[in-house]
């Protein structure tokens, strides 16, 4: 894998299945912390694009009128900063790069949304359409959507319904803890799980509330002591990264025997940094894992993810995201649908897309930008006692389906006002 603490630019397989020498690639401009406390989580993201790129460019690349032209990946280092990615966005746009995408952090995203409409506005023959896969605040699909912003995961109320699908089945959950990072995400969990749970389970206690500096705590251990202290019985927590990581390492060593609820809890370290204390109760929620297609004879899922692992086979690599390699498949059918790859025509015919695989569906909503799919709660299993067949990043631990909601019941309504170009 290429250093990625520098600009990355990835031009994979652009000879392959009769494409020209000559054929210039489709670019795909990536915008995301590569260095710094969530360098992990960015370099995750690489990974998980390169792949799906790959997978396109595999099969003969992106076919428009003037004959097929492969995807690559252009990487620019945030880190982590506001400032930084409308820089970044400065020099992508500057390059005539016109798919720019990002998602580890919702503050990024509300930037680089108003930063796309400006440079839209500003330079209508060299508009720029903007790809989320991770950024999840339902405002950037809400009150903030925006005609050239996508957003392929589901968003933070959408997440947060899951989860409290399987809370208000849990009898054992009666005092719950909130703990989330400070900024636009975390304080938008943090309202939406009091008012889901409220409205679900009003006999649940909410015990704490807590919000802390994103990626700046390297000891948890005091708000271990904090959560020991309410009494709860349950976490619900929307870290990531090394922030979910250290969280769940200070809660085994100081012996914190309460659930898990969480948004992120599968990988990055944190199945690991848990262990046997989190079997049975950690969750995490997302629109797949490797164990979603468990007990299905050939399973595709099973398939898909055995492709990844032989393409990253490093434990530490091992962090999949499907929503990602939608997003990649669902831009390349949207340009050859649209005959190119101007902005505007793909944006107008990425809206009302329908996406569809053996093990996998969605929808991306023409309203507010939304994609529609189905999300799955997990709960943590050892794969030693034979609960699961796949485990998370070589650490003997991986999560197996406790709640699978339909396409159908994970959408919520939007409050979008969508402004379409003349």
């Amino acid at each position: 894998m290429q250093n990625f603490k520098t600009k990355l630019i990835s031009l994979a397989a652009l000879f392959v299945c009769g494409m020209s020498q000559a054929a210039e690639p489709i670019r795909i401009g990536m915008i995301e912390g590569m260095s710094g406390s969530f360098a992990n989580a960015g370099q995750a993201v690489a990974r998980n694009l390169q792949f799906a790129i790959e997978r396109i460019n595999a099969k003969g690349g992106v076919k428009l009128p003037g004959g097929a032209r492969p995807l690559a990946l252009v990487s620019i280092d945030n880190k982590q900063g506001v400032e930084e990615s409308l820089i970044a966005l400065r020099q992508l746009t500057d390059q005539r790069i016109g798919f720019v995408t990002q998602g580890n952090s919702s503050a990024v995203a509300a930037a680089l949304i108003d930063g796309v409409e400006k440079h839209n506005q500003r330079v209508p023959d060299q508009r720029v359409l903007f790809l989320n896969y991770s950024a999840v605040d339902p405002a950037l699909t809400n009150e903030k959507c925006s005609f050239w912003h996508f957003r392929f995961d589901a968003h933070a109320d959408m997440r947060m319904h899951a989860l409290t699908e399987v809370i208000k089945d849990d009898g054992s959950a009666k005092r719950v803890y909130l703990i989330g990072q400070d900024y636009s995400f975390g304080q938008q969990l943090a309202r939406s799980a009091r008012a889901q749970i409220g409205a679900k389970r009003p006999d649940i206690a909410i015990v704490g509330d807590e919000l802390h500096p994103i990626g700046k705590i390297k000891d948890f251990t005091p708000y271990v002591a904090k959560i020991r202290a309410s009494g709860a019985d349950t976490v619900v927590t929307g870290n990531w990264g090394n922030d979910l990581t250290l969280l769940v390492k200070a809660a085994r060593e100081g012996g914190l025997n309460v659930k898990f609820y969480t948004f992120y809890g599968n990988g990055l370290g944190a199945p690991a940094a848990i262990g046997d204390a989190g079997v049975g109760r950690v969750r995490a929620v997302a629109e797949w894992h490797p164990n979603a297609g468990q007990g299905i004879a050939n399973s595709p899922s099973d398939a898909y993810y055995d492709n990844f692992r032989r393409r990253f086979p490093q434990p530490e690599d091992d962090y999949v995201h499907m929503r990602m390699h939608l997003m990649i498949e669902m831009l390349a059918a949207a340009i050859e649908k649209a005959g190119s790859t101007e902005a505007g025509a793909v944006a107008k015919a990425m809206e009302g897309a329908r996406y569809k695989n053996a093990f996998h569906e969605a929808v991306m909503r023409a309203d507010d930008h939304q994609l529609m799919q189905p999300l799955y709660v997990s709960v943590m299993r050892k794969t030693g006692d034979g609960s699961v067949r796949f485990d998370n990043e070589g650490s003997g631990y991986g999560f197996k389906t406790e709640r699978y909601l339909p396409l159908a019941k994970t959408m919520l309504p939007t409050s979008c006002r969508m402004k379409r170009p003349e």
